[in-house]
């Protein structure tokens, strides 16, 4: 292990990180964004994953010094455990290999795999926890196994990463965690931001996007909505959840029994995250609902945490959001939102008629919301620091050559 470990720290000149998740990088928002900032900055990126389930696809912007391979998706549980020993021995070579300053890990699968690694390699770990995990008496062995690993990688990796402080501060009572530990909101990048079309007036749409379920997009809003007469219609785009497939055939049936059964408008899965945001422009309000009564860590502290409702102000959408605490103070408080009891349909469709009534109100918000995003709440503000971090590390070049984007010898598949 001596000689493996002189080996790695010879390093190289050049500037590398590799993503190691047991999952498909492509999902996470934050992936995509961090891993651009950083190719953009003359950072070598590799990303290491896997094929998400069903027949969802998704795909990360083609940049010159990114490069993502993935294993195929197995379903069969057996096979999974084969193939994810076989994982963690094809991230080991490519860390023995490519010999990378940083591994950059997220998905709790990727606990034991980069704990090892970094055992047998000495390479510095940044650990990006989007979801905070839990278990209970139901949780299976393999998971117990799993997160087992968290508190050792927690404590020992050289950064961590959190979404939104509540879960941090719980993060770090439970680790014991005493290194450095950023908070860092789960943004769009300032390219993203979209300037406003002058042909957003006609109606009210509504528009939503990710995973879909009976919490996200509550049969409460189509109610509410279908009370308005055509006058509202809502725009979905993403996949059904696991436990709900058939929701939106559900919706649709809904509110042809109420009426307007042209309310609902289904984009289905795009593959890249710039023609998801590209589906929103015409859409005048983001919906970004959660459960009031949930005991569930991710959902109680989820601003920040969540992408939708930046992503919807940065396409120029003022919100409307659950009326819970945090979500008032920090979206409608400020004018970026408008909020409501997703339970209720009379308390929606109030806010429904304020959105469609005032129109000029309405772009006024929305563009109060594109200004915000363009200056505070951006992925380039909020990873900052953590780019600061790893490029004044000693492991870390201070330039950038020019040379072949990727100097890796052969695929390593």
């Amino acid at each position: 292990m001596g000689r493996l470990n002189r080996y790695f720290e010879r390093g190289t000149s050049v500037r590398r990180i590799l993503y190691i998740q047991f999952t498909d990088p492509a999902v996470y928002p934050p992936i995509e964004h961090s891993s651009r900032l950083l190719a953009d900055r003359c950072w070598d990126v590799v990303l290491l994953g896997t094929d998400t389930f069903g027949n969802l696809q998704f795909e990360l912007p083609v940049h010159p010094r990114i490069r993502m391979k993935k294993l195929r998706f197995v379903k069969a549980r057996w096979r999974q455990k084969l193939q994810y020993f076989w994982f963690f021995l094809w991230a080991l070579c490519w860390t023995c290999v490519w010999r990378p300053q940083w591994i950059y890990a997220s998905d709790p699968f990727s606990l034991p795999i980069v704990w090892c690694i970094r055992k047998l390699t000495k390479a510095r770990v940044i650990y990006h926890e989007h979801d905070s995990p839990s278990l209970d008496e139901n949780s299976s062995l393999l998971m117990r196994w799993v997160l087992s690993y968290r508190g050792p990688l927690g404590r020992e990796a050289e950064l961590c990463v959190l979404p939104q402080q509540a879960r941090l501060i719980k993060f770090i009572e439970t680790t014991c965690r005493t290194g450095p530990v950023y908070c860092v909101w789960n943004c769009p990048q300032r390219d993203e931001v979209k300037n406003l079309d002058s042909d957003r007036d006609t109606g009210l749409i509504l528009y939503y996007h990710g995973s879909i379920n009976s919490v996200r997009v509550p049969s409460q809003l189509i109610v509410a909505a279908t009370r308005l007469k055509g006058a509202v219609r809502l725009q979905i785009a993403g996949y059904e959840a696991p436990g709900s497939v058939g929701y939106v055939r559900e919706l649709a049936r809904l509110a042809a029994q109420n009426g307007v059964p042209e309310l609902i408008e289904f984009f289905g899965t795009t593959p890249r995250r710039k023609e998801l945001l590209r589906s929103a422009w015409k859409a005048h309000v983001g919906l970004s609902f959660m459960p009031k009564d949930s005991k569930d860590i991710n959902e109680l502290h989820m601003v920040g945490a969540s992408n939708k409702p930046f992503d919807c102000m940065a396409c120029g959408m003022p919100l409307l959001v659950t009326d819970m605490r945090d979500w008032v103070s920090t979206f409608v408080a400020p004018g970026y939102a408008r909020a409501c009891d997703p339970d209720d349909p009379d308390s929606i469709e109030t806010q429904l008629r304020w959105y469609l009534e005032h129109p000029d109100q309405r772009r006024e918000m929305g563009e109060k919301c594109r200004d915000k995003i363009q200056k505070d709440w951006n992925y380039e503000t909020m990873f900052a620091r953590v780019l600061a971090h790893m490029e004044a590390d000693k492991g870390s070049t201070d330039h950038c050559r020019i040379r072949a984007p990727m100097d890796i010898r052969g695929s390593l598949r």
